[in-house]
């Protein structure tokens, strides 16, 4: 279960790690993706545009915990790169009380405000039923989203990447075909798309947990690991908040534009809905870089090891450049075919779709770079740097640039499609500042 990353070819180690957690990052988000185009073949623009909607929130929550869990990661991966089980079943132990508290009160704060969120998200008349059923489904699935996340970032800190890409691969398969059934014959519309779902990750969450409790005796986890230590819940926290919050801000700004192309009308909001869902699989390998770097970097800090995470950092972001570079390509011929795939008969959806895929692509190249720099400062206990940089960029480019785009650009939704990798692009230039000082300080001791 555990794996050593601080020997031996650094760049062979990365895809090792990198590859199962980006095949099981496909597969969780293929779940959205699912919904969405089953969904779109059995249902109008109003079906869709409610699965759109509510899918987005739910992945915002989604990456909000994979986010706080990154304290589990790093702290768990500086653990085994310092040669302590001790502290590396401490964590594990802690990281379970801590989220199995977050699960239940997040929930309950969910189901309350359901109703202010769809109002918030400002969605149109004709999907507001169904985007609420979705919704209120979802949040009841919130422990399993919780649960299946935090094992994950336990399996990555110890170097595993592999188990948890068979669990959700099982879970995927069982998804499609509930989808299938409840969106198809029983004609269940979004309900069933939240149904297939929650009941999905349900599934793989229980297939993960007997995994991980059969292998506790080598890990060294006892039950005196589950009482809550102040210590260990610190640098938890420490690491996994900022990252929480820069995730969070992201898929907020996210949920603004969306709210933008809500009000223009359901067509609109369809396009936008599709095509975010799109952007969510295509930044699969900035985020399976992300957490490959985290880790990568977390262990070698561990072992004392620094120029092997900076060489991590360079591997990471060479990667990212290169594949975002060939999708940007790529979309500039294929983005009303890739949005196509997922309506039927609803040519002004696809024609508008294709228009904000075409630009929103470049920041598959451009958010790559910051993401791996995000992965190096948590490795490093600096997950603040991450906020700081996304807040600026959000606050200064995202919002207000999809805000202007919109205003300006009322018959096209190209221009509006600029504002995340332009945003991007100005949070990779702070993250440059901010590495060369956090490299000083390492160098200083």
């Amino acid at each position: 279960m555990q794996k050593d990353l601080t020997q031996g070819n650094l760049f062979g180690k990365m895809i090792q790690f990198a590859v199962p957690y980006l095949i099981a990052c496909f597969l969780q988000t293929f779940y959205g993706m699912a919904d969405l185009f089953i969904t779109g073949q059995f249902n109008k623009a109003a079906a869709v545009s409610a699965v759109a909607v509510g899918s987005q929130v739910m992945h915002m929550l989604t990456v909000v915990i994979v986010g706080l869990a990154m304290g589990t990661t790093v702290c768990i991966s500086r653990s085994v790169g310092a040669g302590s089980k001790k502290h590396a079943a401490g964590f594990i132990g802690n990281s379970a009380v801590l989220f199995a508290g977050f699960a239940a009160v997040l929930t309950v704060l969910l189901l309350i405000c359901t109703g202010g969120i769809l109002r918030i998200l400002a969605v149109p008349a004709e999907a507001m039923e169904q985007a609420r059923q979705y919704l209120v489904i979802c949040f009841i699935g919130v422990p399993f989203i919780t649960a299946y996340n935090v094992v994950s970032s336990i399996f990555r800190g110890l170097g595993d990447t592999k188990s948890p890409m068979i669990f959700v691969a099982i879970a995927g398969l069982i998804n499609v075909g509930f989808d299938y059934i409840l969106i198809g014959p029983l004609g269940m519309g979004a309900a069933g798309a939240a149904i297939a779902t929650v009941g999905s990750q349900a599934f793989s969450v229980v297939i993960a947990l007997l995994f991980l409790l059969r292998g506790k005796e080598s890990l060294g986890v006892s039950r005196k690991d589950f009482v809550p230590n102040g210590d260990y819940m610190g640098q938890l926290l420490g690491i996994g908040v900022p990252v929480a919050f820069q995730e969070g801000l992201i898929q907020v700004s996210f949920l603004v534009i969306t709210a933008i192309a809500n009000s223009r009308g359901v067509d609109v909001a369809a396009a936008v809905g599709i095509v975010e869902k799109i952007i969510s699989f295509l930044f699969l390998v900035p985020s399976s870089m992300l957490s490959t770097v985290s880790a990568v970097t977390a262990q070698n800090a561990g072992a004392g090891k620094h120029d092997r995470g900076r060489l991590a950092l360079r591997y990471g972001i060479s990667i990212c450049v290169t594949v975002g570079l060939v999708v940007f390509v790529i979309c500039q011929f294929a983005s009303e075919g890739l949005v196509g795939l997922f309506v039927v008969n609803e040519p002004e959806v696809v024609r508008l779709g294709g228009q904000y895929l075409r630009s929103y692509s470049l920041d598959c190249a451009a958010a790559g770079i910051q993401f791996c720099f995000s992965g190096y400062f948590s490795a490093y206990g600096k997950s603040q740097y991450s906020f700081i940089h996304n807040i600026i960029s959000i606050a200064t480019v995202r919002i207000p640039g999809a805000w202007l785009a919109s205003v300006m650009f009322p018959e096209t939704l190209y221009p509006m499609g600029l504002a995340a990798p332009m945003g991007s692009l100005l949070s990779s230039v702070i993250c440059v500042f901010l590495y060369k000082r956090l490299t000083r300080e390492i160098e200083a001791g």
